[in-house]
């Protein structure tokens, strides 16, 4: 005889193995011959270059290349500032930007995308597209797509016999490439 107890176990084990957690994950690519990205959250580091995968909301993350002086949090280098949660309400969700506001500065072009979701949004490491003070908010790149991921790059066109002396040059939307096991392969 089936019981009502039996019932309730199967329909919540059923209900358990359907749903499909939070997971983002973060990859690098650097072009820059030099520095390892650093993902940082809360004064923790999560990643010196290799892929990081939450299983859960990352709030508060923030990227950077560290190198020749650059400070922990990023000070003096360019700044890739994410959250990544899945939307809860109408408008939250992912959003990920580049700041140069002080005491962060331009140090490497730098850019970033979505992918796995919004994969036509990110920021083609364009320095004008950058916080450069607190109220360019229109800067941001929204993402309200459940697990979206993101990816990163650093390029770097330089010579130099020491940090002091880099030249940096401008890169288009189609050099900075998510992961090689993309889908699609679309790319802001």
């Amino acid at each position: 005889m089936f019981s009502i107890k039996a019932l309730a176990v199967t329909v919540l084990a059923v209900a358990i193995s359907t749903v499909r957690a939070e997971t983002h994950t973060i990859t690098f690519t650097n072009n820059c011959g030099f520095g390892r990205p650093t993902l940082i959250q809360g004064g923790n580091v999560l990643s010196t270059g290799g892929a990081f995968t939450t299983n859960g909301p990352l709030r508060g993350a923030i990227a950077t290349l560290p190198h020749c002086g650059c400070g922990f949090d990023g000070e003096g280098c360019t700044l890739v500032e994410t959250t990544l949660v899945d939307l809860s309400t109408a408008g939250s969700g992912a959003s990920t930007d580049l700041s140069l506001i002080a005491p962060h500065s331009f140090s490497v072009t730098t850019g970033f995308g979505y992918y796995n979701g919004c994969n036509n949004a990110g920021n083609n490491a364009n320095y004008n597209t950058a916080f450069h003070v607190p109220t360019d908010t229109f800067v941001q790149v929204a993402c309200q797509t459940d697990n979206v991921n993101l990816a990163m790059s650093e390029f770097i066109q330089h010579t130099r016999a020491s940090c002091s002396h880099t030249t940096l040059r401008s890169h288009s939307a189609s050099e900075v490439q998510p992961p090689n096991d993309l889908e699609d392969g679309k790319f802001p």
